[in-house]
């Protein structure tokens, strides 16, 4: 078993190529009169019901807590309507203040067979470092603006990867785990940030200037299913499509040392 988790692992990383490297024009300058951003985004009208797949593997890692079912969260809206999960970010800024993205959000974790976080920052050039706490094989499956697709056969073994190139990354595991997914953006700039469970975020160190601010959420409705094979067992498994990923835009101006406050109100119309 062992030699085939070996062989399993040279197979795949052997395909997983980089991107070629991307020219990025965002320049790192002194922020000395800086402002901030903040707001909420929060849903407006009914809520749909959570996608939620059937645990049909690894019950006794994937499923402690006997729920039987595991919500994909592609939607998450709080008690008092914020909705987690959106990436904030300005448009279009071309200079400020150092790549801070928070280790956080830059490092995955695959725990009880789920990705943590759901929601991936990463800067262009930079690396996404991954592990999985499950001791069940897991596979990370990149589509869009990176294409590697590594396995994790053994817990509490850290991988790294670089991202070369700017965009949004959707992951998935081809472990016959079908509800894990997460998306990633592969950012050029530091100015995004992702609103937690109350749909709040906050930008600072923003040059004083006027902007358009850009709120971002993966698409929560199912389009389609399709099928893929499990690496493992190579059986045919199916997993939901969701719909396109949704932006809406507002303009903002950052005055000297001043405080900005943007609100979005998604939903479903």
């Amino acid at each position: 078993m062992l030699k085939f988790f070996r062989d399993l692992s040279l197979r795949i990383c052997l395909c997983a190529l980089p991107l070629a490297a991307f020219a990025q024009n965002y320049q790192v300058v002194s922020v000395s009169n800086g402002g901030s951003i903040n707001g909420t985004v929060k849903w407006s009208g009914p809520v749909p019901h959570p996608t939620a797949l059937a645990i049909t593997k690894d019950a006794q890692i994937c499923d402690p807590d006997s729920q039987k079912t595991r919500d994909m969260e592609r939607l998450i809206v709080g008690a008092q309507g914020g909705v987690a999960n959106t990436v904030v970010f300005l448009k279009s800024i071309t200079s400020g203040k150092t790549m801070d993205i928070p280790m956080p959000r830059r490092f995955l974790d695959q725990r009880h067979c789920r990705y943590e976080p759901h929601v991936l920052l990463v800067p262009v050039s930079g690396s996404l470092q991954m592990k999985s706490s499950d001791a069940v094989l897991h596979t990370v499956h990149m589509e869009g603006a990176a294409t590697y697709n590594l396995p994790f056969p053994f817990p509490n073994q850290v991988v790294s990867r670089d991202m070369a190139a700017p965009g949004v990354v959707t992951l998935k595991c081809n472990g016959g785990h079908t509800w894990m997914n997460a998306e990633m953006m592969v950012v050029t700039h530091p100015y995004y940030a992702v609103t937690d469970e109350s749909g709040k975020f906050e930008l600072t160190n923003v040059p004083p200037g006027q902007y358009e601010l850009v709120a971002w959420h993966e698409g929560w409705s199912v389009a389609r299913h399709e099928g893929s094979f499990d690496v493992l067992t190579t059986k045919r498994v199916e997993r939901p499509v969701f719909s396109a990923p949704r932006t809406w835009e507002k303009s903002v101006t950052v005055a000297a040392n001043g405080q900005a406050s943007v609100n979005f109100v998604i939903g479903d119309k």
